[in-house]
């Protein structure tokens, strides 16, 4: 803790859904801060999401309910603004690949033109995750793989509940 409080961070971001990847870079920027605060972001401009806002942020909370410094919210406004309303100074993103870079190196210079008083910290993704994506798990789930190893439960579950069986065409597992 500083002396103003707390050291308040967000960790921003669609979520859809949340992989254990996410979770990865969540926990260790609560092991960082003193209080982090999930953001996800209710209609994002350039994607469709697959769960609505209400299950992503369900499933955040489950998958997080034993962090007691971690919090999650929505939001639907610059991120810039969120990180504002909740005194954050710190915007922490994780970061997988290249290509995460690309996008996330634009994205700090424009957050850093509107509110240069907000510093954004990357965390390189772990070698368990930095494969994963959330299109790459909507895609093996929606073809009836299995993603158990790659998301918390809630999600699996809730997968298993829209993909019941795998689209015609799927391989067929060995075991079957």
């Amino acid at each position: 803790m500083s002396a103003g409080g707390p050291v308040t961070a967000i960790c921003p971001g669609t979520y859809d859904p949340v992989t254990n990847g996410h979770l990865d870079i969540i926990r260790r920027a609560a092991a960082i801060f003193d209080r982090v605060v999930v953001a996800v972001v209710r209609e994002p401009p350039h994607k469709s999401p697959m769960f609505s806002v209400g299950e992503r942020v369900a499933f955040l909370r489950e998958a997080l309910a034993g962090q007691s410094n971690v919090e999650v919210e929505e939001f639907g406004e610059l991120v810039v603004a969120f990180a504002r309303r909740f005194n954050a100074r710190t915007m922490v993103k994780g970061l997988r690949a290249i290509s995460d870079f690309e996008w996330e190196f634009q994205m700090h210079h424009l957050n850093r033109t509107i509110a240069p008083e907000i510093e954004t910290m990357y965390l390189i993704a772990d070698s368990h995750y930095s494969f994963v994506s959330s299109s790459s798990v909507k895609e093996i789930a929606s073809f009836g793989g299995n993603v158990d190893s790659l998301v918390p439960e809630p999600v699996a579950r809730r997968f298993r509940e829209m993909f019941p069986q795998p689209k015609p065409g799927a391989p067929v597992s060995p075991q079957e």
